[in-house]
């Protein structure tokens, strides 16, 4: 895999990075943990420069975001209510937790979007609830970009300094992604078996 990104990128330069991290956004076939840190690692050996990776990898993270935004704004705060109602065990959300959700994220819900694009693994779906929040497309994508930016950023920095060893860029990152993937797995299944176990009693 390194070899073929490295083939890609060295070939197609920065329209290559562009690609790659739009991709990435928009289905993550390949995490932008060895994305970027190959162009800091090409921007090493004098083949790109490290600011124009940097901006060109910003650039594609938050064109890829736009599909997932776009998405929570077509599906929409009555269409979520409608589908709590129907399948509120398998979501573990009824109508008012529903109503609680888009509360919280009418109050936190820049910071949830300019962090979020920093954690990995929440970085693309935290694209989801601004749009079905309706948050205004100038916010969302002032925050989107901050905070690919300094994703982006760090990543690059890494491959750059570590240059031949950018690969284990992603071997540091991975257990973070592990560990925000199974928290979100282990509170799905806590909040199934609380309903279960209150839908029993009642």
């Amino acid at each position: 895999m390194f070899d073929n990104l490295l083939n890609l990128v060295d070939q197609m330069g920065y329209w290559g990075l562009l690609f790659l991290m739009f991709l990435e956004n928009l289905f993550p076939p390949i995490p932008s943990e060895l994305i970027m840190p190959l162009g800091g690692f090409l921007a090493a050996q004098g083949k790109m420069d490290p600011i124009l990776v940097v901006l060109v990898g910003t650039a594609g993270s938050v064109l890829g975001a736009l599909p997932w935004y776009y998405l929570g704004r077509f599906f929409g705060h009555d269409r979520l209510i409608a589908l709590s109602e129907r399948f509120g065990f398998i979501m573990t959300m009824d109508p008012p937790d529903v109503e609680m959700a888009f509360g919280w994220f009418q109050k936190h819900g820049r910071k949830a979007v300019l962090l979020g694009r920093i954690v990995p693994a929440i970085r693309t779906l935290i694209s989801v609830p601004a749009g079905m929040a309706r948050m205004s497309m100038p916010l969302f994508l002032a925050l989107t970009t901050i905070g690919s930016l300094v994703w982006t950023g760090f990543l690059t920095a890494a491959g750059y300094l570590l240059e031949n060893h950018y690969d284990r860029v992603e071997g540091w990152v991975d257990p973070v992604s592990k560990v925000v993937v199974y928290g979100c797995i282990a509170i799905y299944l806590g909040r199934m078996a609380w309903r279960l176990v209150r839908g029993k009693r009642s």
